[in-house]
């Protein structure tokens, strides 16, 4: 191979090249004549004068054609259940369960006793059931499509009366009201924005009402003067009436809460024992499992849903069934459950911990911002994340990071730099801006040698 300069050479030459050929080797003659191409024409616009160069060039190239758009990184950033991050971490068993079905055939949607099809509900169905009390349950891909799928199911063309203090929004302006519009049902709203009563419900129910629907407003709160009637209130009007009572949770949980030390949330088994038909909440947010919307409640409700032509649209995959059932058999064990769910057991990691996790890695995040920054460790407030819990705080711990520049807008245009150093380590470190202060959360890192480990590569 020689050098030549500012005429570049013709793509059949290149694509002899012995370095040229060990690249497609590697990596195919399609991505590597794309790259080829791509390589002659910057050689034309100057950017590239040789040979070396562009084999250089080629080769960074197809490396970063190849890399992963999805990769592990480090959550430093104080918000346990991270929707941008990925929410819940999954325990071994899950990882191992999809493993085992992910390399070959699998009983998905086979019934092995009788040798007939079966249905892919029966693999976590019975699970659902036994830890929340429900008579049945159906699963799909997310909480907001369990909404979707029980509005359409059960109240297409009709009207679903719901108090205006719980027409929630969500992440991304999902709101519930859009949700119900395009599951073909009439919203009849009652209330006040603080204060609906039982009268208002039990005065819009009309021949056309299909569902009374309560969502759990996970993500705000309305304190002061203001009034929200309970599950066993809505259910006493519905039976009343004769119609169901459904209640999305949004997160829900399996267990009290607050025998973990954490803040109250709903638990499921206990609203449905207040009487209500069927309820419906996420997999990957308290529960700990993989991203789903569960449904369980009154057997001929839920199977009224699985008839609806949606459930196949918005059903779950093999692997996500196999990762939430392997979940789900953890909840069997309450003694060994705060250990082995990550999510429960970040949640309760004690400040304590945390702190000595910062402080076993502030010299080697000192020695790597360098000279112009300066490390601490701080006291700080985690928070559960995905509309958990969210006027409720953890006691957590951070390594603080403060640049010593001189005025307020070098200081953070210094901090927004080491920001983006970090989220471009091997393994991106993700933390967050406060206070003039970059600030890595540590409640979420309990193997501090990760965090060393990215820090290492780098240098």
């Amino acid at each position: 191979m020689t050098a030549t300069v500012n005429r570049p050479p013709a793509v059949d030459r290149v694509l002899a090249w012995p370095l040229v050929q060990q690249l497609i080797a590697d990596h195919g003659r399609a991505l590597v004549l794309d790259g080829v191409r791509a390589a002659l024409q910057l050689w034309r616009d100057g950017a590239i004068s040789d040979d070396e160069a562009l084999v250089h060039w080629l080769r960074q190239h197809l490396l970063a054609t190849l890399a992963p758009s999805m990769r592990p990184v480090l959550n430093l950033t104080g918000t346990v259940l991270h929707t941008n991050l990925g929410r819940a971490p999954l325990p071994p068993e899950a990882l191992a369960a999809m493993n085992a079905v992910a390399l070959g055939a699998s009983n998905l949607e086979f019934d092995l006793a009788s040798g007939q099809r079966g249905d892919r509900d029966d693999h976590v169905e019975q699970w659902i059931c036994r830890l929340t009390g429900a008579e049945a349950a159906t699963v799909v891909n997310n909480n907001a499509a369990a909404v979707l799928l029980v509005l359409n199911a059960l109240a297409n063309r009709r009207e679903v009366v719901v108090s205006r203090g719980e027409l929630i929004e969500i992440g991304g302006s999902f709101r519930l009201p859009d949700i119900m519009a395009r599951a073909g049902c009439k919203l009849r709203e009652v209330g006040a924005t603080n204060r609906t009563h039982a009268r208002d419900y039990a005065e819009a129910v009309g021949p056309r009402t299909a569902l009374l629907l309560k969502a759990h407003t996970s993500n705000y709160r309305i304190e002061g003067f203001s009034t929200a009637l309970s599950e066993a209130q809505l259910a006493a009007i519905a039976r009343e009436h004769q119609v169901p009572l459904a209640v999305d949770l949004g997160s829900g949980s399996l267990i009290d809460l607050q025998a973990l030390g954490l803040p109250a949330e709903p638990v499921v088994a206990q609203v449905l024992a207040q009487g209500v038909d069927v309820v419906t909440f996420s997999g990957d947010k308290l529960l700990g499992g993989p991203q789903a919307g569960i449904i369980a409640g009154r057997a001929d409700l839920i199977a009224r849903i699985r008839k609806s032509p949606l459930k196949r649209a918005l059903r779950c995959d093999k692997l996500t069934l196999a990762a939430l059932e392997a979940v789900l058999r953890l909840y069997a064990d309450p003694d060994t459950l705060m250990q082995r769910v990550p999510t429960l057991r970040l949640l309760t990691r004690s400040e304590a911990s945390i702190r000595l996790t910062c402080a076993a890695l502030l010299p080697d995040l000192q020695r790597w911002a360098g000279e112009g920054f300066a490390v601490d460790v701080c006291a700080v407030s985690s928070q559960i994340g995905s509309g958990s819990l969210p006027l409720d705080v953890l006691p957590s711990a951070a390594l603080r990071v403060c640049s010593t520049s001189g005025n307020r807008r070098e200081r953070s245009r210094a901090l927004r730099q080491l920001a983006e150093r970090l989220r471009q380590l091997p393994q991106p470190v993700i933390g967050r801006i406060a206070d003039d202060s970059l600030l890595l959360d540590c409640r979420c890192l309990e193997d501090p040698q990760a965090l060393s480990a990215a820090l290492g590569a780098a240098g």
